[in-house]
């Protein structure tokens, strides 16, 4: 015969041993690692230290080295010195050279009593000289060499020097004979009209360069004594 209070004992038993059995299941998968419910989903990576702030900076352009320019005549010569035709009367063929060592001008005879004259810087006290030579060579930004008798005198010279600008023989020279002389160009501007050479002719780059072409190997070069002192001749026609 059917009991219910027995029915409704074993009825809660049941239920208490369901929730029993649920709660144990779900105490082991809360110990479990965590689940992704969206694993395309990454975490974000952390965020970097705030830099201090910096000023603004405007923009510099780079800059690039250059070659070094032929001109290094910067320094305005006086009006004398500038390169002009005047009037010069000579016996001398046109395409000679004199060198005014006296007056430091150079003159290139261009015929009809006149020659296009150039200032120049000559030898120091002692170191002048005179006589007629011709263009024996000519090079473009020569190399330097001094003479024996120079290092003698300075022997805190370099023994050879490349051409270049940094050159004291400058952007072009015109050898004299078979002598140490030579018409040349000068990284020292500030010189022309003045007495500081060991004995050779220096121009300004421009000057020197302008006189090269003008000039051929074998021309007549007739540099004039010290002491023959002329006064200056006619005035600039050009």
């Amino acid at each position: 015969m059917f009991n219910l209070d027995t029915f409704k004992t074993y009825s809660r038993a049941v239920v208490v041993g369901a929730v029993t059995i649920s709660a144990i299941a779900f105490a082991g998968a809360a110990n479990a690692a965590p689940v992704q419910i969206f694993p395309f989903f990454q975490p974000l990576p952390p965020m970097a230290a705030p830099q201090p702030f910096q000023p603004y900076q405007p923009y510099q352009a780079p800059t690039y080295q250059t070659e070094p320019s032929e001109d290094q005549d910067a320094v305005e010569l006086p009006a004398r010195f500038r390169r002009q035709t005047v009037a010069y009367a000579t016996r001398e063929a046109p395409g000679t050279i004199i060198i005014d060592t006296p007056n430091t001008y150079l003159y290139y005879v261009l015929g009809n009593g006149q020659a296009l004259r150039y200032g120049i810087g000559v030898g120091r006290d002692g170191f002048t000289w005179s006589g007629i030579q011709s263009v024996s060579r000519k090079a473009e930004w020569p190399a330097w060499t001094p003479p024996p008798e120079m290092i003698a005198r300075q022997p805190y010279l370099p023994r050879h020097m490349a051409g270049g600008p940094g050159n004291p023989l400058g952007a072009r020279a015109m050898y004299l004979g078979g002598t140490i002389y030579r018409i040349h160009g000068t990284n020292a501007p500030e010189t022309i009209g003045k007495r500081v050479s060991s004995g050779c002719i220096r121009m300004t780059n421009e000057d020197v360069t302008d006189l090269y072409a003008r000039v051929n190997v074998g021309t007549k070069v007739v540099v004039l004594p010290m002491t023959e002192r002329r006064a200056e001749l006619g005035s600039a026609t050009r």
